[in-house]
């Protein structure tokens, strides 16, 4: 099958004043509120290619186990991917840096093992898109892991999600929704689902918009058998 040319402008999301607060806010996530650990909780058990889409500033790229021989990271922020490059060269794994957006992955099909999507979906413009373009790449029965927040349980805060998510919220945080259904969004895009928790990030401390999460696993569904169903009547 001939693999369609995908591309896109190198800034075709640019949110300069995010990307630097960015940088110093998912430090002290990693290291105030235990991301870090969930970084590694994530990526734990990898192996072969894999592409991570909204790389961001690179702070998967240490929890990477060595058992995976490359990274292709997709991050379209011009200031993010600078860093992102930067953390790829120290990286224990081979880390390359490329620029893209998730719904238009320029890679080819089925060519990698896993997939890895940590607090991007979020702010991905068309998430049936990025998940369609996951579902290409993936190689058939390729896992899928992902770290995302997502809507609130409870009535206040859901209701204050919804009216963030309408406002202010996504301007002030590069394009970010606080309250988008990211195992719905999975299961509807055929996803088969492997395994996750609900999480509080921060544990302790007052709740913010962004502080009910998921971390999992999803999974391409394999190929159908050819040869089943197809035994003597």
């Amino acid at each position: 099958m001939p693999v369609r040319r995908r591309t896109a402008p190198p800034d075709a999301v640019h949110h300069p004043l995010f990307a630097r607060c960015w940088d110093r806010l998912s430090a002290v996530a990693d290291e105030r509120a235990g991301v870090a650990e969930l970084r590694s909780e994530l990526l734990t058990g990898l192996s072969g290619r894999v592409i991570e889409i909204g790389a961001g500033n690179g702070r998967n790229f240490p929890h990477y186990p060595e058992t995976v021989s490359e990274v292709v990271a997709i991050e379209p922020e011009r200031h993010l991917r600078r860093l992102a490059a930067r953390a790829g060269l120290r990286a224990a794994v081979p880390v390359n840096v490329v620029p893209g957006v998730a719904e238009a992955l320029p890679v080819k099909s089925e060519a990698f093992d896993a997939a890895v999507a940590c607090l991007v979906l979020c702010s991905v413009r068309d998430v049936r898109r990025a998940l369609a373009e996951l579902t290409r790449v993936l190689k058939p029965g390729g896992e899928l892991r992902f770290l995302e927040h997502g809507r609130a349980d409870g009535r206040m805060m859901a209701t204050t999600q919804r009216v963030l998510d309408r406002t202010v919220w996504p301007l002030v945080f590069g394009g970010c929704h606080t309250a988008r259904e990211v195992r719905a969004e999975l299961a509807a895009a055929g996803f088969e689902p492997v395994g996750h928790r609900l999480l509080r990030v921060p544990e302790r401390g007052l709740p913010m918009p962004t502080s009910s999460c998921v971390l999992g696993t999803v999974r391409r569904p394999p190929l159908p058998d050819p040869g089943a169903g197809t035994g003597p009547a």
